[in-house]
């Protein structure tokens, strides 16, 4: 995986977060509502009548987390984003008994489920090929940390033309539902039933 293009994408999210504050749009999300349908669709990997364990991939200042805590008890919740500037708003928005926050991964971590929304929508100047690579390669990393299943969503190919951003990335639903198919598990769900310009894999382990 690049660092540069890690770097790149702290740097944007960080810049965000510091002028907007924990807000939908300090995660580069439209709204609350929006950003809630997206927690619905990724959720639905999840088993919330089994007491399991959640990283939340990507997490922002840690909106999932009072989705979460509005459905279920069930839920032992891990935030996980490379934007320190993130992670340190979310401890202070939440206490610190209510979850474990972090801005790096082991090698030997195993959660339940690992959910990931709008981690892979900033393409910024990155070419398509290196982002599309990065992609995949996290996509990898989820599959070995996720000991059930994981969930994540991305910008579609099918949206709208003139809609669409040229820093943005915009994937090709069945090439993702492909690599996941043929990779990761024989259980995988493709949503693109929802009113937003993305579609949301669901890949469950068994």
């Amino acid at each position: 995986m690049s660092r540069d293009i890690l770097d790149k994408v702290n740097d944007y999210y960080t810049q965000k977060v510091q002028e907007f504050g924990t807000s939908p749009r300090g995660v580069d999300w439209n709204s609350e509502e929006s950003q809630v349908l997206r927690f619905d669709q990724i959720s639905k990997v999840i088993d919330f009548n089994t007491p399991s364990s959640v990283l939340d991939y990507g997490c922002g200042y840690g909106a999932m987390l009072d989705y979460f805590r509005d459905k279920t008890t069930n839920i032992s919740y891990t935030g996980l984003d490379i934007s320190e500037e993130m992670i340190a708003n979310a401890r202070k928005k939440y206490d610190t008994a209510a979850a474990d926050w972090k801005t790096q991964l082991s090698d030997t971590e195993t959660y339940d489920y690992i959910v990931a929304s709008g981690i892979f929508n900033v393409m910024l100047e990155t070419p398509e090929a290196d982002w599309e690579k990065y992609v995949l390669d996290t996509l990898n990393k989820m599959n070995k940390h996720a000991t059930k299943g994981f969930s994540f969503n991305v910008l579609t190919s099918y949206s709208d033309k003139e809609y669409m951003k040229d820093y943005l990335y915009y994937a090709n639903p069945s090439m993702l539902f492909d690599y996941c198919k043929r990779n990761f598990s024989k259980y995988v769900a493709i949503l693109h039933d929802y009113p937003l310009y993305e579609f949301t894999i669901l890949v469950r382990k068994h």
